[in-house]
């Protein structure tokens, strides 16, 4: 397998849960329960968000990934428009982006911390000079 067909693999993930959010974003308004939809925001962002940077297999490139899931967050309250008893909202959009945020920077950290592997505690030399 060549660099670039993992590199395109690694998006799989990601074009799938986008999938996922335009599905749910397909529902009727009737169909979303009430009081549930600004956790569900932020939790579908956040997921995107960290599989984004999953896509891009580098760390230091959180706010892009993050910038990424939250465009994807504009075209699917873009898409509610079209959808019956649904409405784009800035405020949805600003809660996809927050998820977005948070999703991508715990995943960076993680990755970041998990590659530096433990770290030691220092020690004074005992008697002997070991």
């Amino acid at each position: 397998m060549t660099f670039a067909q993992s590199a395109r693999l690694r998006w799989i993930p990601a074009i799938v849960w986008m999938g996922v959010i335009f599905w749910l974003s397909s529902r009727p308004g009737s169909d979303v329960p009430s009081g549930i939809a600004p956790y569900a925001h932020f939790a579908a962002y956040a997921v995107l968000g960290a599989l984004a940077l999953a896509g891009f297999a580098d760390p230091t490139r959180w706010l892009a990934a993050a910038a990424f899931a939250s465009a994807y967050g504009i075209t699917d309250e873009l898409h509610q428009a079209f959808v019956p008893g649904r409405t784009p909202d800035p405020a949805d959009w600003a809660l996809d982006t927050a998820g977005a945020l948070v999703g991508a920077a715990v995943l960076a950290w993680w990755l970041t911390h998990r590659q530096a592997g433990p770290r030691e505690e220092p020690r004074l030399p005992s008697r002997d000079g070991r």
